[in-house]
């Protein structure tokens, strides 16, 4: 898929919101990509989701692992096209842990994915989680890369858009400074 159709599926689905957000790494942006709007069109998800899972197939992972909310829906219909189990980490006292039974396998190659990253701090959060449960990450998959490619796991990553969308720390943020345009946290991270 070429930048441009995904874009006009992000469009499509009224996934591109323009205002003043406060992004779940605290910075400020005038764009949101909100890929939960993604997620309303079944036959949306499933053709980026397919995609994503196609490059993400030769990294021999034998898990999925996404970071809660965002990562769910997408987690599980990428586990689907690669036929591996799927789990979702949550946060528990503000960090990300394994709930609801889910462990690891014992030989753990997990690929995780999110739908978006800006810093990548929700994906390195899940990373450690399975360093520390003995697990390996094979790699990393997102719908969006806000960072145009600047964000190092360490393992390879994947995405489906790399797109660089200024983005501000709070005290330097001109949206802030013109003070017209309310801010608005449309993510997931106080879940």
């Amino acid at each position: 898929m070429t930048n441009n159709e995904i874009l006009d599926i992000f469009n499509a689905t009224g996934g591109v919101l323009k205002g003043h957000f406060r992004l779940t790494s605290g910075r400020h942006a005038d764009t949101y990509m909100q890929c939960a709007k993604l997620f309303t069109d079944a036959a949306c998800s499933e053709k980026l989701c397919s995609a994503l899972a196609e490059k993400l197939s030769g990294y021999g992972a034998n898990i999925v692992v996404s970071p809660a909310v965002g990562g769910i829906l997408m987690g599980y219909e990428v586990s689907r096209h690669l036929d591996v189990p799927n789990i979702f980490a949550e946060r528990e006292n503000g960090k990300f842990a394994l709930r609801r039974g889910f462990v690891l396998p014992e030989d753990c190659r997990a690929l995780v994915v999110e739908d978006v990253v800006t810093t990548g701090g929700s994906v390195k959060e899940v990373m450690e989680l399975i360093a520390l449960s003995g697990g390996k990450t094979a790699a990393v998959g997102s719908i969006v890369d806000r960072s145009a490619g600047k964000v190092n796991f360490g393992v390879p990553f994947e995405s489906l858009l790399s797109v660089e969308i200024a983005s501000f720390e709070p005290d330097n943020c001109p949206i802030c400074a013109e003070g017209k345009i309310p801010l608005y946290k449309p993510g997931s991270r106080a879940l």
